[in-house]
């Protein structure tokens, strides 16, 4: 049964405000300048020193700006680190995010597409066409996803699809093509209602693919095809190969075996036992593309494997929680920069499980780890490369915390050879299948 608060309840709470010493003080200083400020502790950017005993050198931070790529912008990342070294490119190179961006778009239409069909005789009030519905496509993405990108379209340096208006700021797009989506799956709801044909509605759906394009293209350019890279290295010394295409780009210039390359998670909840493979339902954007495959693992692995890979001289993708404890002008991720559980002598403690079972946590962005200080071989922080440009952090380059890793980091992609011999032999495995809404599928 349920209980409205009452007037007397309302006269304790007061009263036991009242016989708090410090509540003046505290209301004072909480409604001038705000529960962080007010909770912040000096002591968390001293030891968030940005010094550490493996530093690699990687260039100039990029910059997302207005849009939601930073999973593409930090695969895209490590990738131009290993040109850097390779091919002694200029440390403001970068790889054309727009050209990824255009096809991740189109792909995500057709895949959304697709799961409108398979759901059609599902009532829009199902969970999973609500589902659908509620964000057809959207800037956000995963490892595997830019993989599946990569594998069928190949990469271009900026300067062949530099960035336009829209690939920087991209909710006027977004709006618009949601909307479109949205339309054509009260299309494409009905037609199979109706029962269409499987071809006619193959034809209808490239019709909207077709129009899906020519949006695309006003908005982001048409993607190159063939193109000149031209370049003056570090040392000034002058390069160019004509008439390369996206794919050969990508092997030549790149040049990874992307299978090499695997999503390791750390999701700590009873549903997920560690050691064992998972998938997310409806969650992808290239149909018949790389599925998205994670590996659970304990935080000690997942730690472990970071550091090897970056001893290695590679730098390391990796999703997080970003908003949790953290200061983005400063650069500074570390449980230890707030006490507000101190602030209002409530305790606030939560688990990593109970977080991503109740809410309260999940991936949003995606950066990379270039570094890490290791004392007495154990990590205590980590040297993060961000995508906001060089204005925040040190020249964009974030600090995190080695404890704020474990709390709020949920995955990290490593070259599999760093990973035990019975891991590899996991990633054999069948996925377990998880709900479309699961937080393992979020999207940085």
């Amino acid at each position: 049964m349920s209980k409205a608060i009452k007037h007397q309840q309302l006269s304790k709470f007061k009263n036991s405000l009242a016989r708090r010493s410090e509540h003046k003080v505290l209301e004072r200083a909480v409604t001038k300048n705000g529960i962080y400020t007010t909770s912040a502790d000096y002591r968390s950017e001293v030891s968030m020193t940005p010094v550490f005993s493996i530093d690699l050198d990687t260039g100039d931070v990029a910059n997302q700006k207005q849009s939601g790529r930073c999973w593409m912008f930090a695969a895209l990342n490590t990738m131009r680190h290993d040109m850097k070294n390779k091919f002694n490119v200029p440390k403001n190179f970068e790889l054309s995010q727009n050209y990824t961006f255009f096809w991740d778009k189109l792909e995500k239409a057709n895949y959304f597409y697709e799961n409108v069909i398979t759901t059609a005789a599902l009532p829009t009030s199902d969970r999973k066409v609500s589902f659908l519905m509620t964000t057809p496509q959207q800037d956000g993405g995963q490892w595997d996803m830019i993989v599946a990108i990569i594998e069928k379209y190949g990469v271009v340096p900026q300067s062949a699809m530099p960035e336009t208006f829209n690939s920087s700021a991209s909710r006027e797009f977004n709006n618009t093509f949601d909307l479109k989506l949205r339309k054509d799956a009260v299309t494409l709801r009905n037609l199979v209602a109706d029962g269409i044909s499987e071809k006619e509605l193959e034809d209808i759906k490239e019709k909207m693919l077709d129009d899906a394009y020519r949006m695309l293209a006003y908005s982001f350019g048409e993607p190159p095809t063939h193109f000149d890279f031209e370049y003056r290295d570090s040392d000034k010394n002058y390069h160019i190969e004509r008439n390369i295409t996206p794919i050969d780009f990508f092997n030549k210039y790149v040049g990874w075996n992307l299978d090499d390359y695997v999503s390791i998670i750390n999701g700590p909840t009873a549903d997920k036992p560690y050691n064992h493979m998972y998938t997310v339902e409806m969650l992808g954007n290239v149909v018949d593309g790389r599925p998205v495959r994670h590996l659970n693992v304990d935080m000690a692995t997942f730690r472990n494997v970071a550091v090897k890979q970056l001893q290695s001289g590679e730098s390391v993708w990796f999703g997080c929680d970003v908003g949790q404890s953290s200061d983005r002008q400063k650069g500074i991720m570390d449980t230890a920069l707030y006490h507000k559980d101190e602030l209002f002598d409530i305790d606030l403690s939560i688990s990593k499980a109970e977080r991503l079972d109740y809410g309260e946590s999940l991936m949003t962005h995606a950066m990379v780890l270039t570094g890490v200080d290791l004392v007495d071989d154990e990590p205590t922080k980590w040297k993060v490369e961000n995508s906001w440009g060089k204005k925040v952090g040190t020249d964009g380059f974030f600090v995190m915390s080695n404890n704020w890793m474990n709390e709020y980091c949920y995955q990290i992609v490593v070259n599999k050879k760093f990973l035990s011999a019975e891991l590899q032999e996991v990633l054999k495995e069948e996925p377990k299948v998880l709900a479309p809404w699961d937080p393992m599928g979020a999207l940085a």
